[in-house]
C-alpha cells in the first residue's frame, strides 16, 4: 500500500531528500484511493510545508515536537511498556515478525519506530496492512488528538492512517480528546526535568537489585544519534523498492 510509505516518510526525520522528493510524494499522494479528498489535502498541507520552507528550520521544529516528552513518542511501545521490562520482550517478538514477513530493515533503528512499522505493513497485502494498523489504532488517535491539540499539521498522517484502519478519523479523535485535554503538558523544561530525575532514581534503584541496569531511554534520546538510510520508493513503479537514495538522522 504505496500511501503507507508516503506517511512513512512524512513522519521520519525531513531532510533535504524530502524536500527534493515533493513531487513524487504529492503525485502518490494524489493517486492514494485509501483515503478521502480531506485526508489527501490534509497531507500535502503537510508535505507543502516541510518541501517549502529551510530545511534546518523544518528539522528543528520536527525535533522540538517528536523528541520533547514522550506523549508524541514515534515509539510506539513507549506508550504500551514505557520502560517495563516487557518493553525489551515486545521488541524482540516485533524483529520476529519482521524476520518471519522477510522484511530486511537494514537499519540502525528500534523496530516500534512508527515510520519503519509503517515500511513493513508498506510491505504486505493490504488487508494484512489494514490489521497492523486496527491493532494499533487507539495509539494512532491518541496521537492524532495530541498533534489536533497542538494544531500541529502532522495530526493528518495518524488521522489518515485511522482511516485506513477502518475508522473514522474525527469519531476516534473524539473519543480521547477529553483525556488529552486533562493531559499535563510534558514537553516543558520542568517535565522534562522531572522525568530525567526520575529515570536517575529508576536506574539507582535497578543497578542496586540486579547489578546489570537496563539501559534507560530518556525523552529525546529513544533513538541513536547515528545516520539511518530507510528505504525509499520509486513512486513512478507501482511497489518498486528504490535503494536508499539518502541518509536520515534521526535524533
Amino acid at each position: 500500500m504505496q500511501i503507507l510509505k508516503v506517511i512513512s516518510l512524512l513522519l521520519d526525520y525531513p531532510t533535504e531528500a524530502l524536500q527534493g522528493a515533493r513531487e513524487e510524494l504529492l503525485n502518490a499522494i494524489g493517486r492514494a484511493r485509501e483515503i478521502s479528498p480531506e485526508q489527501r489535502t490534509a497531507l500535502i498541507a503537510l508535505l507543502d510545508e516541510l518541501a517549502g520552507g529551510d530545511v534546518m528550520d523544518v528539522q528543528e521544529r520536527y525535533s522540538e515536537l517528536f523528541d520533547k516528552g514522550r506523549s508524541l513518542s514515534l515509539l510506539l511501545f513507549e506508550h504500551v511498556h514505557g520502560e517495563s521490562r516487557d518493553r525489551g520482550q515486545a521488541m524482540v517478538d516485533l524483529m520476529a515478525q519482521y524476520e518471519e514477513a522477510g522484511f530486511a530493515i537494514g537499519v540502525r533503528e528500534l523496530p516500534d519506530y512508527i515510520p519503519l512499522y509503517l515500511e513493513y505493513l508498506a510491505s504486505r497485502e493490504d488487508i494484512e496492512a489494514r490489521e497492523g494498523l486496527a491493532d494499533v489504532s487507539h495509539l494512532l488517535a491518541l496521537l492524532a488528538a495530541r498533534l489536533v491539540e497542538r494544531e500541529s499539521p502532522y495530526a493528518a498522517c495518524f488521522q489518515a492512517l485511522l482511516q485506513i484502519a477502518g475508522q473514522q478519523p474525527a469519531v476516534a479523535v473524539a473519543e480521547v480528546r477529553e483525556q488529552v485535554a486533562a493531559e499535563v503538558r510534558d514537553d516543558s523544561l520542568e517535565a522534562l526535568d522531572k522525568i530525567w530525575e526520575e529515570e536517575a532514581v529508576d536506574f539507582l534503584q535497578a543497578e542496586q537489585q540486579d547489578r546489570c541496569p537496563s539501559q534507560t531511554s530518556l525523552p529525546g534520546k529513544a533513538r541513536e544519534e547515528v545516520p539511518v538510510p530507510l528505504h525509499w520508493v520509486d513512486f513512478n513503479h507501482e511497489g518498486a523498492a528504490a535503494a536508499p537514495a539518502q541518509e536520515v538522522r534521526h535524533v
